[in-house]
């Protein structure tokens, strides 16, 4: 079957999902419940494109596809920053209960932190991308320790608040944020558009692009700069979202028979897209919100994380 059949093939699946999740059991809510369906949906949509398009760059760029945006301690700080608002300023502070300042706060610091890092690793020359990868994992487990602490101390009515930052939920998704996140999405897009070409060639390796005019060097800092925008939008739009990355980039792999990348970016998108708003539904209408669908995709991503280190380790 060739890659345009599937891709058709995925989108319809994709806009049955959306259209089932829309209509299903409407009742004729169109005025109340229909607009807040939708936004959900954008951003479900947003999210996943999101998620997608950051963990195929970012594990290109590293050569290893166990491997997602998360393992820079994004999320880990995205967490140890509400934990520590609400810690010392209270679960009622502007930060925490107005969605706008908490949003633009937690992507400003993401962004910030990713940016900061970058520049500190490599201003002085070229270092290897495992040595970012080795710093990312460190900062993210101190960040990691330093959130379980002060949880551990919280009072336990403001440990509520922080639980609900722990998980992803696309049940209170502010209207005004998603158009907010699809803007600075859209622009991320734009910027990356002329960077497939390039990404088609890092994924034959470091000395091969070079000696095929590849700017190396420049285009793993621009791709690490819009991954992590990505994966900051995301996360302060909904919440950390752990292997759903993974899943969704290597079942692109396996599925798509392609190199390039604005293939295995779209399908994955597009399967993000399906595994989300299906996942939802099924959230929602079958086990009638008794678990959140970030539980879910957290416990077969990691089964599937698992099973992706043991295919490595057989193959090695």
């Amino acid at each position: 079957m060739r890659n345009s059949t599937k891709m058709i093939i995925l989108s319809v699946i994709a806009i049955g999902f959306c259209g089932l999740y829309l209509f299903h059991d409407l009742n004729g809510s169109f005025d109340y419940a229909l607009p807040r369906r939708a936004i959900k949906v954008i951003a479900m949509v947003l999210t996943g494109v999101a998620i997608a398009y950051s963990t195929v760059i970012f594990q290109t760029i590293t050569h290893n596809r166990i491997l997602t945006p998360s393992i820079m301690g994004l999320d880990s700080l995205y967490l140890l920053l509400q934990t520590v608002v609400i810690f010392f300023l209270g679960s009622g502070h502007f930060t925490i209960v107005n969605r706008h300042v908490n949003f633009i706060l937690s992507v400003s610091t993401m962004i910030v932190f990713a940016l900061i890092l970058y520049q500190l690793l490599f201003k002085r020359g070229s270092r290897p991308i495992y040595f970012l990868l080795l710093v990312g994992i460190i900062i993210g487990t101190f960040f990691q320790s330093i959130s379980t602490f002060l949880q551990v101390l919280i009072d336990p009515n403001e440990f509520l608040r922080v639980q609900d930052k722990m998980f992803a939920s696309f049940n209170n998704v502010s209207g005004e944020l998603v158009w907010w996140a699809l803007g600075i999405v859209i622009l991320t897009f734009v910027v990356g558009w002329k960077y497939f070409n390039d990404l088609d060639v890092l994924s034959l390796g470091r000395d091969t692009a070079i000696n095929l005019g590849v700017s190396y060097d420049r285009v793993v800092k621009m791709m690490l700069v819009i991954s992590a925008v990505l994966i900051s939008v995301s996360t302060a739009l909904v919440g950390p979202i752990t292997f759903f990355g993974l899943i969704v980039a290597n079942l692109s792999y396996q599925f798509f028979n392609s190199y390039r990348h604005i293939v295995l970016i779209a399908g994955a998108s597009v399967m993000s897209v399906i595994a989300l708003v299906g996942g939802q539904w099924v959230v929602e209408r079958i086990f009638t919100f008794s678990t959140t669908l970030s539980v879910i995709i957290n416990f077969v991503g990691g089964v599937y994380f698992i099973y992706l280190l043991l295919k490595e380790s057989r193959s090695s």
